[in-house]
């Protein structure tokens, strides 16, 4: 029952392990991540392809994400800005305009790479390739890669407990999610360990798209990455409107992208002051995300 756990704790402690001191070796780990992303995205296209009745497995899809992303959306903001209210901190510095627009076709085009995938798949006999083995592989590589990015970001455990309010919006991004993947799975009438699986990817799209298709179905897998690319979207929108007057809001419902993906945002929208703060709540969910999807995933 745990072995879906095991794959993904094993690989990610693993690469976690490694040190690395040569800025080149960091910056080939970082590339190497980015293009296994596009792997295994094109592969969750392959794995589509393959489904049986493909239109009501489209309507499921849609049917989950939208609710799932709906109301771990309205749990995560609402919890956030509690917080805002609760600690009325805000954090002194020039922000300047960033255009939203390019970020937003840099999610989309990862949707081209499903729809490139599935078209391929199209044209091969599931019987000729074995795609869960294949994914499976490609999973633990990126897990590796992962843990190993994570280990050398610069981000030390010391900065991370000295951050209060960093840790504080971590723990309030993954408790209201988990209570908004609860409340949909009750509205979808799925277990309630499938909801909180679909709702701990906390914005990292490829991630939980590929794990919840390995420990789930493609068509859970496939709703996983719309909910957490929903997600991502949404937050570029949000985030300069916010960032100033409801900071843990903008940057809590960043999730875990507030590290990598949308900090140029937040950098900009609100100033270098929020980019410590940015790093270590998106430090905490990117930790926390493959660990909790995959043990909700083996209850």
């Amino acid at each position: 029952m745990y072995s879906g756990f095991l794959i993904v704790i094993v690989p990610l402690i693993l690469g976690y392990c490694v040190a690395l001191k040569n800025q080149k070796h960091i910056h080939w780990i970082n590339v190497a991540t980015s293009k296994m992303v596009y792997v295994i995205l094109f592969l969750m296209g392959i794995s589509l392809s393959h489904l049986d009745n493909f239109a009501q497995n489209l309507q499921n899809i849609g049917l989950y994400s939208f609710t799932v992303l709906a109301c771990v959306s309205t749990a995560n903001l609402l919890a956030l800005w509690g917080l805002d209210k609760r600690l009325s901190k805000t954090v002194e510095g020039e922000g300047q305009s960033l255009s939203k627009w390019q970020l937003i076709l840099e999610s989309v085009q990862l949707i081209f790479v499903i729809v490139a995938g599935f078209i391929v798949g199209l044209f091969i006999s599931a019987e000729l390739i074995d795609i869960d083995a294949i994914s499976e592989g490609a999973l633990v590589l990126l897990l590796l890669l992962i843990g190993c990015q994570l280990r050398n970001s610069g981000m030390h455990l010391r900065e991370i407990l000295l951050n209060s309010w960093g840790i504080k919006i971590a723990i309030v991004v993954i408790l209201s999610s988990w209570l908004g993947g609860l409340a949909a799975a009750l509205l979808l009438g799925i277990p309630l360990t499938n909801g909180l699986a679909l709702s701990s990817g906390f914005g990292w799209y490829s991630l939980s798209g590929i794990l919840i298709t390995d420990g789930l179905s493609p068509v859970f897998g496939g709703a996983a990455f719309i909910i957490d690319l929903g997600r991502e979207l949404v937050a570029i929108l949000i985030i300069p409107s916010l960032i100033r007057l409801h900071p843990s809001t903008a940057i809590g419902y960043a999730g875990a992208t507030s590290m990598d993906f949308t900090l140029p945002m937040i950098q900009k929208s609100g100033g270098n002051g929020y980019v410590p703060l940015a790093i270590v709540s998106g430090f905490i969910l990117s930790l926390s995300a493959p660990l909790f999807i995959s043990l909700f995933l083996a209850l």
